[in-house]
């Protein structure tokens, strides 16, 4: 951790940022298999889903940045810092990839239906801001069988800003959408058809709250989707994020698992695939500016660079939004104890707030990569991370 000093959330988890909550919604059937790499055959059944991260009322301060080669987006545009409108109302993560960006008019439905979204003229008339990124998925499960709009209403209804007890989501049976929300990781979402490298990949989310200087008493959170084509491990079998650690939230943790780790690693199948993709979003309740949110995205990707490797190869689509809900000054914080020097009047008045915020959110973003993988499960053949290391 660069700077001051923190100490993660109290759910260590995006939904740590006041103001912001999160939803999950999938289907994953037992038995699904993966088709063959070269498209030969077709995998069966369902392992995918989407989550939605759902903004305060009246949405927040928002920006992206697309590092990835082959990114699927939708809304990107509009959160250029330069554009007229500087607010999303929930920013979508999905599977299915560009299939996958239906699910974001779901998501539309249901803010619409809360009355959430720009005004435009009368009682119910407005258009929710819905920024999405997509991760390829579609090898896992049946090809046809994708998120759509009835995926991305039921992640919406499903955000919530809690932690859901163990085995909490709720699965209604065969052929239907399951969903949770809050701080449930792994397995979850769009994180239920992630591979990462040769591992199975998922949702993982970190946070901090930043202890002295500018940014005193600030949270910053992130929630990744890990699906890279690269390797979130290094050869002997310890995540490449495992240095990020905070509070000792990597316990038990095997940091030099040995000779026989070291050759299963050896041995994981490359990911046959030659699409890939890891999105995610950077939350902090400090106000910023849009510029100011573009820059935190920016940054958020070193986190990416050091958890994964490679990173924004020609195959993946790595996208992070960046977005800040402004309440910690809502909230009547108080002044720094030691305020920061001067800015020059040539420079961005948020200036000494933002470089605080910078390296604590790179570093969220790479503890969010580890936690995705040590929570994720096998599916369809895909060993996860305690699989093969145990």
């Amino acid at each position: 951790m660069t700077g001051t000093g923190a100490m993660p959330g109290a759910a260590n988890a995006l939904i740590d940022v006041p103001g912001i909550r999160v939803g999950h919604a999938h289907r994953l059937d037992a038995g699904v298999t993966v088709g063959a790499a070269d498209g030969s055959s077709d995998g069966e059944g369902w392992a995918t889903g989407c989550t939605v991260v759902r903004m305060p009322a009246g949405g927040a301060v928002a920006a992206v940045d697309v590092r990835g080669g082959g990114p699927g987006t939708r809304e990107t545009d509009l959160l250029d810092p330069a554009h007229t409108v500087q607010r999303a109302h929930a920013i979508l993560l999905t599977g299915g990839s560009a299939f996958g960006l239906a699910a974001a008019d779901g998501v539309m439905r249901r803010l619409e239906d809360e009355g959430v979204g720009i005004p435009m003229g009368g009682a119910g008339k407005v258009v929710p801001i819905v920024p999405a990124a997509v991760i390829f998925d579609l090898p896992v499960g049946g090809w046809h069988n994708r998120p759509d709009a009835a995926f991305g209403y039921a992640a919406a209804a499903a955000a919530t800003a809690d932690v859901p007890p163990a085995g909490a989501v709720d699965s209604p049976g065969a052929a239907a959408i399951a969903t949770v929300g809050g701080g449930a990781a792994g397995c979850v979402g769009a994180g239920v058809g992630a591979r990462a490298g040769g591992l199975k990949g998922g949702i993982g989310s970190a946070s901090a709250v930043i202890d002295g200087g500018p940014a005193d008493g600030v949270t910053v959170g992130a929630l990744v989707v890990a699906n890279p084509v690269g390797s979130v491990v290094d050869p002997g079998g310890v995540p490449w994020g495992a240095g990020a650690e905070l509070a000792g939230e990597f316990a038990g943790l095997r940091r030099d698992p040995g000779p026989e780790v070291r050759a299963r690693v050896a041995g994981l199948a490359a990911k046959g695939t030659v699409l890939n993709t890891t999105i995610g979003v950077v939350a902090t309740d400090a106000a910023l500016t849009p510029a100011g949110c573009r820059r935190l995205a920016t940054v958020a990707h070193d986190g990416l660079a050091r958890a994964i490797r490679p990173a924004h190869s020609p195959l993946d689509g790595d996208t992070l939004f960046a977005v800040a809900t402004g309440m910690h000054e809502a909230a009547g914080a108080q002044e720094p104890a030691a305020p920061a020097p001067p800015v020059p009047a040539e420079m961005p008045g948020d200036l000494a707030l933002l470089t605080a915020l910078c390296g604590p959110a790179a570093d969220c973003v790479e503890r969010a990569v580890v936690h995705a993988v040590l929570a994720a499960e096998s599916v369809a053949g895909i060993p996860s991370y305690r699989a093969v290391i145990g």
